[in-house]
């Protein structure tokens, strides 16, 4: 029996958000809204979206001893997730400097602070947590070394998701892990670099699968998402929806997959409900603020075969 549905090892950062008519050029300066900060970081942002969907959630982070740190404590815990993993002090918080456009899309540079100082010692001492977790998902917004040593802690017979976000070069022992590697389109070629020779989604899918990862789903925006493994390749359809602001839709999708996964689904099935999640997200402002909660997602999502 284990403790948690869902042990998320990452980042937690405070995001501060403008909106802007349009982002600006290179030399410009562009005027937008008032600032408003909201708690986020990819790994908070999956432990909130997978605790309000109903998982048992840990969280494994660090945080500096400071406001935008007690801004993320204060929002794991209510959103229910137990963050006895969650490390304060070494650096200041980290943040993530947000702009979204009228059409909701955003653009985002991160400064890690604490989250770059979370490392492979942090989490060897977090055995415990580990070894009471069905499923382990990271991202990339932590040292490299950081996720190695994750993939090294999984107990025998845990599940491993990655969402290699910002994108870098995996090594073969963190490809082999996965189950799934979740991409989109920028980071499915740069993980492929010179063997993406095809504007082909599916083709991705099948060549990112030759890399070792056990599966793979690709998310395609308003066009769905394809999940690929030993069994072949499958179209998730997309949820249409009025965007309003695509801030923490990728780790809402991620966080539902992984979840659902754990609870037993099928692949194809966990990411057509993920697709749901991701689909309700954007259809409110904020990362962790959008996040939907299960009663919210409730409805029909096709999957086909390619």
């Amino acid at each position: 029996m284990y403790d948690y549905d869902l042990l998320v090892v990452g980042s937690a950062n405070a995001d501060l958000v403008i909106g802007v008519e349009r982002r600006p050029e290179a030399g410009e300066t562009v005027l937008g809204s008032d600032l408003a900060v909201h708690p986020g970081g990819k790994g908070a942002n999956q432990a909130v979206a997978a605790a309000r969907l109903g998982a048992r959630t840990a969280l494994l982070a660090r945080i500096g001893d400071d406001a935008h740190g007690r801004l993320l404590l204060d929002s794991q815990r209510e959103a229910g997730v137990d963050t006895v993993g969650v490390l304060v002090g070494g650096a200041p918080t980290g943040v993530a400097l947000i702009t979204v456009d009228p059409s909701g899309d955003n653009s985002i540079v991160v400064s890690p602070g604490a989250n770059g100082r979370l490392t492979p010692e942090d989490v060897r001492a977090a055995g415990g947590l580990f070894h009471a977790s069905r499923v382990v998902s990271t991202q990339l917004e932590i040292p490299l070394e950081t996720v190695v040593e994750v993939v090294r802690s999984l107990p025998e017979g845990s599940r491993f998701v990655l969402n290699p976000s910002p994108p870098r070069p995996l090594p073969s022992e963190v490809l082999a892990a996965c189950d799934p590697l979740i991409v989109n389109e920028h980071e499915a070629r740069v993980i492929l670099g010179e063997s993406c020779v095809s504007d082909r989604p599916e083709d991705w899918a099948r060549l990112l699968l030759a890399k070792g990862p056990r599966s793979v789903v690709v998310t395609l925006g308003a066009e769905g998402a394809l999940v690929a493994s030993s069994a072949g390749v499958a179209r998730v359809a997309s949820v249409q929806v009025d965007a309003v602001d695509t801030t923490g839709a990728g780790d809402a999708f991620t966080a539902a997959l992984a979840w659902r996964l754990g609870a037993g689904s099928a692949l194809a099935e966990a990411a057509a409900y993920a697709a749901r999640v991701g689909a309700a997200a954007v259809t409110r402002r904020g990362a962790q603020e959008s996040f939907p909660t299960a009663a919210e997602v409730e409805g029909p999502a096709g999957v086909e075969g390619l």
